[in-house]
Formats: structure tokens, C-alpha cells, sequence
């Protein structure tokens, strides 16, 4: 990274100190030219102070460090970073330490992936090969990842209940790819993604043949329905209502001559 800061102090040290304190990098890591020397005014006085220019040497955690701490002297925020680069995996972990860092956070993260999104177009500027970002604080990541987890398996049962499909909010694609993960290994359900970034969402359906409890009742051609249509039948009311009509006309008479006249046969 060859953007350059310029620092006025008293001393040429002091002015090494202050750009270090800036980009967060030690004075080691740290590279700077002399603008302006400094000059001594009459009896000591009224002197004019060094100014240099500096910048860091180009690793890849002071370059993300340094454009880091620039973008948060911006935003008037104070945080110390941590970073630490994998050469084998080619990956940076960049860590923001402070108070009140939700400001940084954003509605469900987007501000914290905007920033590891700049990062990473810094970081990867030069670099022969990609190198993969992973922007994080307090713990965010972590987080986001168990609520995306919880809410993964909590969907795919209401899939497995209704056997309708559902449809998630848009998410970035590591949050789609931690949703992916969590049902991959799941008998009944199955995971895609539709739609174009940054709208691309995640869709959980079920696996076409599968059979659940809740559809049991389907097996082997049987109609759900035939209970319910039976139901609403009111056969007991009509039944009640013939009975009532057959014999509501027959007196006390005929029942005795009925009576008599089996008599008769019997003898």
C-alpha cells in the first residue's frame, strides 16, 4: 500500500512515534522520509517543527491495520486491532477491540461486512494471490453463526410440518453457506440458493419421496379428507330424525294387539 500520512512534530522521533500510534504498527514496521527539517528560531524560539511522511512497510497486516485505523480515526472511533495472517491458508483474522462497537456492527452486520469488504480490496490490491478477510468484534461472528444455526433447524421443521417450501431473507454468502452447512446432513430436507446479490437467498425445501410423520396419512393412496368428510356428516341428527318419523304415529292399541297376536301364534 503506498498511501502516505504526514506528521508535524517537534522532533523527528516524535514524529515517527505519533505514525506509529496512528496506523497501529510498531516503528519497526514503519516507513518514513523527512519533508521539512526542522529549523531553530532566534534565541531558540519561534523554531519551525520536522514534518515526515510515512507509511507501513508492506505486510499484510500492517496494510490492513493501517487502512483500518484510518477508516476509524474517520468515524471517530477509538478500538486497538489485532490481526494475524495464515501464509499456508492465505487467510488474515482482524479482531477491533473497543467499547461500543455496535456502531460498527450495523443492522445485522452490514456495516462490519462492508468494512471486511474494503479491507479485503486493500489487502488483495497487490497480492499475487487472494487473500481471504475475516472482519470481527466482539465476538459478532460467533454469534451471528449460532442464531443463523438455530434459526436453520427451527425452519426445517415448519417444512417438515407443512411440506411447503420456505424462503429466508437475503444473506451474504457466508451466511448462506452457514445455513447450507447445518442442514446438509438432514434426512428430510434439502437447501438452495436463488435469486442475484445482494438479494440471493437461501430456499429450504423438502426432499422429494420422503416420508414424515406428519404426511403418514398419505401412504399407500389413503385420503386425509375421509375423516374430516365423514365428520361432517351428521348421520346421528338423520338417523334420529327417521326414527322419529316411523314410529311417532303408533298408539298404545297397537302396540297390545301386536302383543296379542303373538300370543295367538304361539298357542
Amino acid at each position: 500500500m503506498d498511501e502516505w500520512i504526514e506528521i508535524t512534530a517537534k522532533t523527528v522521533e516524535e514524529a515517527v512515534i505519533e505514525a506509529s500510534l496512528q496506523l497501529q504498527i510498531s516503528s519497526d514496521n514503519l516507513e518514513y522520509e523527512i519533508v521539512e527539517e526542522q529549523k531553530k528560531g532566534l534565541l531558540g524560539m519561534f523554531g519551525k517543527e520536522v514534518k515526515i511522511r510515512a507509511k507501513c512497510k508492506g505486510t499484510v497486516e500492517n496494510i490492513a491495520k493501517a487502512f483500518l485505523s484510518r477508516v476509524l480515526k474517520c468515524m471517530e472511533i477509538e478500538a486497538d486491532l489485532d490481526a494475524s495472517y495464515d501464509e499456508e491458508k492465505n487467510t488474515i483474522d482482524i479482531t477491533i477491540n473497543g467499547e461500543d462497537m455496535g456502531i460498527l456492527i450495523g443492522k445485522r452486520g452490514q456495516t462490519l461486512d462492508s468494512l471486511q469488504y474494503l479491507v479485503s480490496l486493500v489487502v488483495n490490491k497487490e497480492s499475487a494471490n487472494y487473500i481471504k478477510v475475516k472482519l470481527d468484534t466482539e465476538n459478532y461472528r460467533e454469534r451471528r453463526k449460532e442464531t443463523l444455526e438455530n434459526l436453520a433447524v427451527n425452519i426445517s421443521k415448519k417444512v417438515k410440518r407443512t411440506r411447503k417450501p420456505v424462503s429466508l431473507e437475503p444473506m451474504n454468502p457466508y451466511e448462506r453457506r452457514i445455513i447450507h452447512s447445518a442442514l446438509q446432513n438432514d434426512k428430510f430436507v434439502e437447501t438452495h440458493s436463488e435469486g442475484e446479490e445482494p438479494y440471493r437467498k437461501v430456499v429450504i425445501t423438502l426432499k422429494k419421496g420422503v416420508y414424515t410423520r406428519n404426511n403418514r396419512n398419505n401412504k399407500n393412496g389413503r385420503n386425509n379428507n375421509y375423516k374430516k368428510n365423514y365428520e361432517k356428516k351428521d348421520y346421528k341428527k338423520k338417523f334420529r330424525e327417521s326414527y322419529k318419523k316411523s314410529y311417532q304415529n303408533i298408539t298404545f292399541d297397537d302396540i297390545y294387539d301386536n302383543k296379542s297376536n303373538n300370543k295367538t301364534s304361539d298357542n
